[in-house]
């Protein structure tokens, strides 16, 4: 891709995750956005339909830059892999933001890409064990079902006030995930 693109697109990307720390997405407008990045309002359209998918974009490069990656699917056996708490250890980090992205004023598109990029893993999972950990439910709604768990519990987790650690939030996550008492069994067939 072109440099000047890719600048253009970063300062943009900044000047919103910038303006979300500190306001809901509905009060900042485009104006603010482009003035914060040094551009002009044709430069944003030329890149971006709308702020919503310009933040959504933010947040990837964002989590990306700072190397935080979910884990795959499959890793989850046994206590939480230390990739969920690498994970969670950036929305920690940046928690007044993802408050703020995740909450009722927050983006709906930002978070229908974070649960589509979850699903997806959930997804790859079930299908590449090859077994049935949901009986009688298709795989497609199985990992939908996984990806509003993992969601829920990253929207209420960053809305406590206190937030409680990032290892007690894994271990919520991974509860919730396997069920209570780990009553399904894993994607390899044995217990978690």
């Amino acid at each position: 891709m072109d440099p000047r693109i890719l600048r253009t697109r970063g300062a943009l990307q900044r000047a919103l995750l910038d303006l979300v720390r500190d306001r809901d997405l509905d009060d900042i407008t485009v104006a603010d956005i482009v003035e914060g990045a040094g551009v002009t309002r044709s430069s944003f359209y030329l890149h971006y339909t709308d702020k919503e998918g310009l933040l959504a974009d933010a947040l990837d490069a964002f989590a990306e830059a700072e190397g935080a990656e979910l884990p795959a699917l499959l890793e989850l056996f046994g206590e939480p892999p230390q990739a969920l708490e690498a994970y969670l250890r950036h929305f920690d980090q940046h928690a007044e933001l993802y408050r703020r992205v995740l909450g009722d004023h927050g983006s709906a598109v930002a978070v229908a890409r974070l649960s589509r990029r979850i699903e997806q893993l959930a997804y790859d999972a079930l299908e590449a064990t090859g077994t049935d950990a949901f009986p009688g439910v298709p795989i497609d709604v199985a990992a939908s079902g996984l990806a509003g768990t993992v969601v829920g519990v990253l929207r209420a987790w960053v809305a406590r006030d206190p937030r409680p650690p990032v290892e007690e939030c894994a271990q919520w996550l991974w509860k919730v995930l396997i069920g209570p008492g780990g009553a399904w069994e894993t994607m390899s067939g044995t217990r978690v």
